[in-house]
């Protein structure tokens, strides 16, 4: 089987019918049936767009980053030690001749 992948919505999309869910003139259904969305999906958006909402008005600038720089150096760090387990797997796996087809 193959690999299976969300489907990723434009940003422009999502305001758009979060937009339409908080206006009300629809129901989740009607809006889920229009845009062929899920209507779970679309309440999560209109309550993402709410809060956002919500913090505009709140005084806070920005909001804080949702990961810190110490963890994405923890994660540069592992995925730099991820790479070389791959490269030595991969070498040693040609050297006794398990892959075949050279890739």
């Amino acid at each position: 089987m193959g690999k299976v992948t969300r489907k990723r919505y434009a940003a422009e999309f999502k305001s758009r019918v979060a937009l339409e869910a908080i206006r009300g003139e629809l129901t989740l259904a009607e809006l889920a049936s229009k845009h062929g969305v899920h209507q779970t999906m679309i309440a999560q958006w209109k309550r993402q767009a709410v809060e956002g909402m919500a913090a505009t008005f709140s005084g806070k600038a920005v909001s804080e980053p949702l990961v810190s720089p110490a963890d994405v150096e923890k994660l540069h760090a592992k995925i730099g030690e991820l790479l070389v387990e791959r490269d030595f797997l991969r070498d040693a796996s040609v050297r006794l001749g398990v892959i075949r087809g050279g890739r």
